[in-house]
C-alpha cells in the first residue's frame, strides 16, 4: 500500500513539476460510465463527459466513448474502443464554433486489494484523428497511465457493497508520436483527483470530487481546477 501511494504522489508531483508559469482556469465535468457484462468473457464499455469551458461560461466539451472489453479473468480486462470528441469554441472563422476529434483507443486494466483498498491500473493507447482551425487535420498517437484507490469508510464489510468511501486517483499523458505538433513535449498533461462517494449497491457509485488538471502547452501551460460529479454503473 505504501509502495502504491507513493507512485501516486510521485506521478502527481513529476508530472507537475516545472509547471510554474501557468494560465488559472475553472470548470465543471460530470462524468458518466457503465460497464456491462455479456458474459463471463465479453462485456461492453460506455462513458459520457460533459465538460464546461473556463469560469462555466458554456459546455465546451462532449464526449462520447462506447468500446468492447474482453475478460481475462477478474483481475485482468482489455477493450478496444471509439471515441467522439466534440469542442465548442468561440473562435472567430470557425464552421459551426466546433471543432471534433476522432479516436481509436486500447487499454488494459489490472484490479486488485491492498488490505480492502480497491486499486485499479489502466494503461491506455490512443489514435487521434484531430481537427484544427485554418490548417491541415493531425494525427497523433497517446499513452495514458491511471492509478485509483477506492477508501470504503464503514468497517466490518468483507466485500464492499455498500456506504461511503473516498476515491483517490491519478492519470499522466504522454504524447508518443507527432508532439512538435501539439505542445513540444513528451508530457501532455496530468490529472490529479481526490472524491467522496457512496456506493448504493454492487451496481451504482456516486461520487464529488476535485480535480487538478495541468496541461503543458506550445507557448504556456494551464492548471485547470475542476469539480467532478461522476456516476458510475455496473450491470
Amino acid at each position: 500500500m505504501r509502495l502504491s501511494l507513493f507512485l501516486l504522489a510521485a506521478l502527481s508531483l513529476f508530472c507537475t513539476a516545472g509547471i510554474a508559469q501557468t494560465i488559472q482556469q475553472n470548470s465543471g465535468w460530470l462524468f458518466l460510465m457503465n460497464t456491462t457484462k455479456i458474459n463471463n468473457k465479453w462485456g461492453a464499455h460506455l462513458d459520457v463527459q460533459l465538460r464546461t469551458a473556463d469560469n462555466w461560461d458554456q459546455l465546451r466539451n462532449f464526449m462520447f466513448r462506447p468500446g468492447l472489453t474482453y475478460y481475462i479473468n477478474n483481475k485482468n480486462e482489455v477493450t478496444l474502443g471509439y471515441l467522439l470528441n466534440e469542442t465548442h469554441t468561440q473562435l472567430i472563422g470557425t464552421n459551426d464554433n466546433k471543432l471534433t476529434e476522432h479516436r481509436i483507443w486500447q487499454q488494459y486494466i489490472y484490479k486488485h486489494k491492498i488490505s480492502k483498498i480497491l486499486t485499479s491500473h489502466r494503461f491506455r493507447t490512443e489514435q487521434r484523428f484531430i481537427e484544427r482551425n485554418g490548417t491541415d487535420d493531425l494525427f497523433s498517437q497517446r499513452f495514458r497511465y491511471f492509478l485509483r484507490f477506492i477508501v470504503p469508510l464503514k468497517k466490518g464489510q468483507q466485500d464492499f457493497e455498500k456506504g461511503p468511501f473516498v476515491a483517490l486517483q491519478n492519470e499522466v499523458f504522454l504524447n508518443l508520436q507527432n508532439k512538435d505538433e501539439l505542445n513540444g513535449h513528451v508530457f501532455d498533461q496530468n490529472r490529479a483527483y481526490a472524491a467522496a462517494g457512496y456506493r448504493l449497491s454492487k451496481k451504482v457509485d456516486i461520487e464529488a470530487g476535485y480535480l487538478n488538471q495541468t496541461s503543458k502547452g506550445l507557448n504556456s501551460s494551464t492548471m485547470n481546477n475542476v469539480i467532478q460529479l461522476a456516476l458510475y454503473t455496473r450491470f
